[in-house]
């Protein structure tokens, strides 16, 4: 019974704690959804939103370096890619990429894959885009967080 505690009090604890080595990466690429509109009314009149998509090294130690920003419309095609060339977030610094709210290429299904690698394992990145809009008195925000697709380790 006393191993048994024991173990049991390990796995808490190794659960609560810092993030274990599983979790480090040295590189990722991740799918993101992006609503350059939403449907609204009985009518699917479009809601226009603003994008942000928003890349945030979650690592206090470690740069990372965010390789591409590609955005796709809601068929898989590319619209813009954002990088022209890598670019270095440093620790707990983060970048950002907007979809302008007049832009309707991507529609209510479109989409960034991103795409980040660094020298060492390190705490992944947190992506996220950020849906904002307003027409007449209607206000509307949301967000959607991105999902690892492939692993550079």
């Amino acid at each position: 019974m006393k191993k048994l505690v024991i173990l049991i009090v390990l796995f808490v604890a190794a659960a609560q704690g810092p993030a274990r080595a599983e979790s480090l990466s040295s590189g990722q690429t991740l799918y993101v959804p992006a609503y350059s509109h939403i449907t609204i009314g009985n009518r699917n009149k479009p809601f226009l939103l603003t994008v942000t998509v928003h890349v945030r090294n979650a690592d206090p130690k470690n740069a990372i370096t965010l390789t591409s920003v590609d955005y796709y419309d809601s068929n898989g095609n590319l619209i813009k890619r954002y990088l022209n060339r890598p670019v270095i977030i440093r620790p707990l610094s983060s970048s950002r990429h907007v979809v302008p709210r007049d832009e309707r290429q991507g529609g209510s299904r479109a989409g960034f894959l991103v795409s980040w690698k660094a020298d060492r394992k390190v705490n992944p990145p947190v992506v996220e885009s950020v849906m904002i809009g307003a027409e007449s008195q209607q206000g509307i925000s949301f967000t959607s967080r991105g999902q690892v697709l492939t692993l550079g380790d």
